[in-house]
């Protein structure tokens, strides 16, 4: 299910940053929320190397379960965005972990499981062995087809990953 944390700039900043409009059709989340999950992938915008304050807040407000330990044993993928090259596309993900650990949560890094598409130097590809990514440039640049197939990899690696910590079978593949 996709979901996104709430806003946290106000209006006319993310006008000046010229922030694209929310798309109306992706419900925000509320962090009691994550506990009815069995495993997650999240996916942060960097900035300036680490995940966006929105995602940071969100976690923030996540007080509740961690003081119970709700969501400590469910499994967790990280994907992300970067503006470029040096945008911060595995340090994003290496500070997110904290987030992940301070939960209890089983970080599931992609690894090398994509194969040959990990060792692409043909053409501009985000993503590594923490998981998948994208440059986004000034957020005009759309993710090519070689990181959509790295992300799709990365969410049946999850699910599957997923599955075996929770003993189930996906039904929907």
């Amino acid at each position: 299910m996709k979901v996104e944390v709430p806003e946290t700039l106000p209006k006319r900043v993310l006008e000046k940053m010229k922030a694209p409009e929310k798309a109306d059709d992706v419900p925000e989340i509320k962090p009691e929320q994550l506990v009815e999950a069995d495993g997650f992938i999240f996916g942060f915008p960097s900035r300036f190397g680490v995940m966006a304050a929105q995602c940071k807040a969100f976690f923030d407000a996540t007080h509740d379960l961690w003081a119970t330990q709700a969501l400590a044993g469910k499994p967790a993928g990280i994907f992300w965005s970067t503006g470029f090259h040096g945008g911060g596309q595995e340090l994003t993900a290496l500070t997110a972990v904290t987030q992940l650990a301070h939960h209890g949560m089983i970080f599931v890094p992609m690894g090398y499981t994509f194969g040959s598409g990990m060792f692409e130097m043909e053409q501009v590809k985000g993503g590594s062995s923490y998981g998948a990514g994208t440059y986004a440039a000034d957020g005009s640049r759309q993710p090519s087809q070689l990181e959509l197939q790295q992300a799709f990899h990365q969410g049946k690696y999850v699910a599957e990953i997923t599955q075996k910590l929770n003993g189930t079978t996906i039904t929907n593949k």
